[in-house]
């Protein structure tokens, strides 16, 4: 995934107040079924129709991915991304706007212990950008990769290897033997189940 060393903070920093865009309408409200908190949906042509430009705009971007950075870490809502970057929450709206406009980011309402269920976004698909250059042509490629949430661990052994990904990225190699040990146990898992499978078949 696309990474950066964020060294400077932007500084049109603002007043971080609580943005009503944050949360549910009052005619949503009334309507709202608690849905899955963070509504993660599997559609492999969702870049179909992307245009080149907008895709250059958004990974040109440095806010823009700084907020995809934070995104691969957990769903987040406005004001924590605001306060995270020390960014104004009008300008992050409309970053995350423009993202999910081209099918980059989701968003989401998730109930919380008090109030109104309030609006969440996500990046729920990994996705690979290609850009070819030749003497005759400039091309822009955007696909999700086959591999999804839904193929992956979910729980804390998901975000176990987010944690590993995440520490390997910032350059602390001995993550990696985390990660060998990690692969061991999974295969070790992976074994047993088999074996089950077969015994049971033979049954």
């Amino acid at each position: 995934m696309i990474g950066d060393n964020f060294n400077n903070k932007k500084n049109n920093k603002s007043n971080f107040g609580t943005n009503t865009k944050e949360f549910i309408s009052d005619n949503d409200l009334n309507n709202f079924n608690a849905p899955n908190p963070y509504n993660i949906t599997d559609n492999s042509n969702q870049f179909n129709n992307v245009d080149m430009e907008d895709i250059l705009d958004v990974m040109g971007c440095r806010t823009r991915r700084e907020i995809i950075n934070l995104l691969r870490e957990e769903p987040r809502f406005v004001s924590e991304i605001s306060q995270e970057l020390e960014i104004g929450q009008k300008a992050i709206i409309e970053h995350l706007r423009a993202m999910e406009e081209i099918g980059i980011l989701e968003s989401s309402f998730k109930k919380i212990v008090r109030g109104r269920p309030r609006k969440y976004y996500d990046m729920p698909h990994d996705f690979t950008i290609n850009i070819t250059i030749t003497e005759n042509s400039f091309d822009v490629n955007i696909s999700e990769d086959i591999l999804n949430l839904k193929q992956l661990p979910s729980g804390d052994e998901w975000s176990k290897l987010l944690d590993i990904e995440k520490r390997i990225d910032q350059g602390h190699w001995e993550a990696v033997e985390e990660l060998k040990s990690q692969i061991r146990l999974y295969e070790n898992l992976k074994n047993r189940a088999e074996y089950i499978l077969e015994r049971t078949q033979m049954e």
